[in-house]
């Protein structure tokens, strides 16, 4: 099978000689050729310079042969053009000077016409199609409540307090902007599909600090809502920590499940049945040696099974992993072809 053939089939849940792999930050520090760029340009210039976003969605592709492209962007992109500022300060993450904490906060932001006030990203896509056209690349876009997560508390947080008081002190203002970005992200991710993405996936990275019944006041509905704006491409839903609502997972109208670490993947396939899943090696299991990179990875595809599962990381590559590590996890997934 090609690649886009194989991609494919694994997200509808079809037979595929082996599954296909790509991992979540495959472009980033952890390679001299992006640090490089890095060196001449500041993170936001090469978010908004197509050409230079290309490059670097290229770099993992050609140097270790993995089965799709992620386009190189930020999930922030759409908190910046609703006019909520964004920073990024080295060794901070990122900075929201301006966080929307009241009704009169969240009225003051604007809807934002995708087209003309996120442009480079779908360009991006334009210009990787033109120039890895045997390579699918995937779209993708922060999830509301992931957005509203740094949106409310101004950043990065390890209790998210000032988020939790507006959820639960202020829900309805919570609601409506929630809302209001799941539209934004909704049209965000159709504007990539349309662009040529092959696929999409939505990050709900911080989902997984809610209890179930608040995942499913707030973060289901708004998922639901941006999923909904989305049609044309397979569509995946990613959060961490996702163990306590596994099963309401399809609920979202994903097409294909994103899944962390602490999930156990065998298990998470009897539960979502015949729904295809993308996953879930740790991260940090790439510093071990390759003999057991290679047996983790063949773990994973055991438990898995050999229909409908995208061989991934469960969260972001580390700026400090050894490229051995990945070159090891790659080897060993295309070890399964036949």
């Amino acid at each position: 099978m090609d690649r886009h053939s194989r991609l494919a089939a694994a997200l509808r849940g079809e037979p595929v000689d082996r599954p296909p792999v790509w991992f979540m930050r495959q472009a980033g520090r952890y390679m001299a050729e992006y640090r490089a760029i890095r060196e001449r340009v500041s993170f936001l210039e090469l978010c908004h310079d197509p050409a230079l976003a290309c490059e670097v969605t290229c770099q993992p592709v050609d140097r270790f042969g993995v089965d799709a492209a992620i386009v190189f962007s930020d999930i922030l992109t759409i908190p910046e053009a609703m006019g909520c500022p964004v920073e990024f300060h080295p060794g901070r993450g990122p900075v929201l000077p301006e966080p929307i904490r009241t009704a009169a906060d969240v009225e003051r932001l604007v809807d934002p016409d995708i087209g003309s006030a996120l442009p480079w990203v779908p360009e991006t896509l334009r210009l990787f199609r033109a120039a890895r056209p045997e390579v699918p690349i995937l779209g993708f876009a922060g999830a509301p409540f992931t957005l509203l997560c740094y949106m409310v508390e101004g950043g990065g947080s390890k209790n998210w307090l000032a988020l939790k008081q507006l959820l639960f002190q202020s829900p309805e203002v919570a609601q409506a902007l929630l809302g209001r970005l799941a539209d934004a992200v909704g049209a965000y991710l159709q504007a990539q599909v349309d662009a040529g993405a092959a696929a999409v996936q939505m990050f709900d990275t911080w989902a997984g600090i809610l209890s179930p019944e608040d995942w499913r006041r707030f973060a289901l509905p708004a998922a639901q809502r941006a999923l909904s704006h989305v049609s044309g491409a397979p569509r995946i839903y990613f959060t961490r920590d996702s163990s306590p609502f596994l099963r309401m997972l399809p609920e979202t109208g994903a097409d294909v499940i994103g899944l962390d670490w602490r999930v156990d993947i065998a298990e998470a396939r009897e539960v979502l049945g015949g729904m295809p899943v993308q996953g879930n090696m740790d991260p940090v299991a790439l510093y071990a040696p390759p003999a057991e990179v290679r047996r983790r990875v063949h773990a994973i595809c055991d438990a898995a099974g050999p229909r409908g599962h995208v061989f991934n990381l469960g969260h972001g590559v580390l700026p400090t992993t050894p490229l051995e590590g990945v070159e090891a996890m790659i080897a060993a997934v295309k070890e399964r072809s036949g």
